[in-house]
């Protein structure tokens, strides 16, 4: 394999990119998950394989796309025991076009358990999913999606940045309305690998409230040195009974918008239920999904360990560049993901008015545009959220940019000119 070049741009402006299209021509775009980074080759190669064939009918998903590599379950199955003595089997894998579908079809499933069946008709908002916020915005919104009652429980923010369960908040939050708790694992946004001890609570607290789990760990493999990741399912047989668990190989090898996600269900009669409720709702995953998911997970391991320590170093200098350069605002770094949480309120950027929203400002003043942190529920008002999966040179323009906005533009000179 050659060695990927993370550091040439990729020109992205007229590629049917929503990151790129969403902002004039004089943005940097750092705020939707996807990288500004090229597939691994063998992915390529794989899609232009399945593209030089010339038929695109329906597949079942079941078998390999490439008779030199095994079918995707296999591949599946074989992952989780290698990377984290998981073991599983090939029928408990539900494979999906995305993960947000599995996490509104998870909801959509927690209403209709038999102890709730009949207030569920009369009312479906009997049923309650709880999240630790902040949170990705599609599990903020899960709940209203999928009209279910919204329940929440934040997340302590420490003095350094970083984020702990707060356990009497979590435990208060579960009512008897309560169906299943969502976790994010690793977290975003804030980037936070819950260790073992802390999913050992989570699990023991949710088998005593008799609750489902649904767990998002679609950037498991994007983990920094010094943490590991575990599945919450992987703990024992009691838990996997009663968790949904979504993975995907999008963020990981960066193919987003092929669509191909996965739950593992080890639990039949569970995964039965789970995937009656998408029945004529979600749709098949595409075959070249399917063919790069089977490639990436294959093939693309060299690739991935040339990444994590770039994205890594692009970590370590964001951090430094904030917490040197940019006065009053913190950050946290990250254990995993490519996504930096911004606290913007020592800046006097608290989002009490528009102008002092830190996702307009920075738009605004610096041409850069972050994801406004307000999405992800309200601890998020005050904080914007950083992809920095990009070639070094776009993420050191990045930072100046929005170092000379902050220079320039001080909370006092701010009030000012209102």
């Amino acid at each position: 394999m050659n060695e990927p070049d993370f550091d040439t741009p990729i020109e992205r402006s007229n590629t049917d990119s929503y990151k790129w299209r969403k902002y004039g021509p004089d943005v940097i775009p750092m705020w939707i998950a996807d990288m500004d980074f090229a597939s691994p080759e063998p992915v390529i190669s794989a899609l232009r394989t399945r593209v030089e064939h010339g038929i695109f009918g329906y597949p079942d998903g079941l078998h390999n796309f490439s008779e030199d590599l095994p079918d995707l379950r296999s591949i599946i199955v074989d992952r989780m025991a290698e990377r984290y003595q998981w073991e599983i089997q090939p029928q408990d894998i539900y494979l999906l076009p995305g993960v947000i579908p599995g996490l509104n079809m998870a909801c959509l499933e927690a209403g209709r358990t038999a102890d709730v069946a009949q207030s569920w008709h009369e009312n479906p908002q009997a049923a309650g999913v709880l999240v630790q916020t902040p949170v990705y915005p599609p599990i903020f919104q899960a709940a209203d999606t999928t009209a279910r009652l919204h329940q929440e429980a934040a997340l302590e923010r420490m003095c350094d940045g970083s984020y702990r369960v707060d356990w009497t908040a979590f435990e208060t939050a579960i009512t008897e309305q309560t169906r299943l708790f969502i976790l994010c694992n690793p977290h975003n946004p804030v980037g936070k690998v819950f260790q073992q001890q802390e999913l050992e609570r989570i699990a023991e607290i949710c088998l005593q409230r008799d609750l489902l789990i649904c767990s998002d760990e679609i950037h498991c493999d994007l983990i920094y040195l010094g943490n590991r990741h575990i599945p919450i399912a992987s703990l024992d047989a009691d838990i996997a009974a009663r968790t949904i668990t979504l993975m995907a190989p999008s963020k990981t090898f960066n193919l987003p918008g092929l669509q191909c996600a996965f739950a593992i269900i080890p639990n039949p009669e569970l995964r039965q239920r789970f995937a009656r409720v998408g029945n004529g709702l979600v749709s098949w995953v595409g075959i070249l999904g399917l063919a790069a998911a089977q490639a990436a997970y294959c093939c693309g391991q060299e690739w991935l360990d040339r990444l994590i320590p770039y994205l890594e170093q692009n970590r370590n200098n964001l951090v430094e560049c904030i917490r040197q350069e940019l006065p009053g605002i913190e950050v946290g770094i990250p254990a995993s993901t490519y996504l930096a949480w911004l606290d913007c309120r020592g800046a006097g950027l608290d989002g009490s008015t528009p102008e002092l929203n830190p996702y307009f400002f920075f738009l605004e003043k610096a041409g850069v545009a972050l994801h406004d942190g307000e999405h992800f529920g309200g601890e998020g008002k005050g904080f914007v959220r950083l992809n920095f999966a990009c070639p070094r040179s776009r993420l050191i323009e990045a930072m100046e940019r929005m170092k000379k906005a902050i220079t320039e533009h001080s909370p006092n000179s701010m009030l000012m000119g209102r």
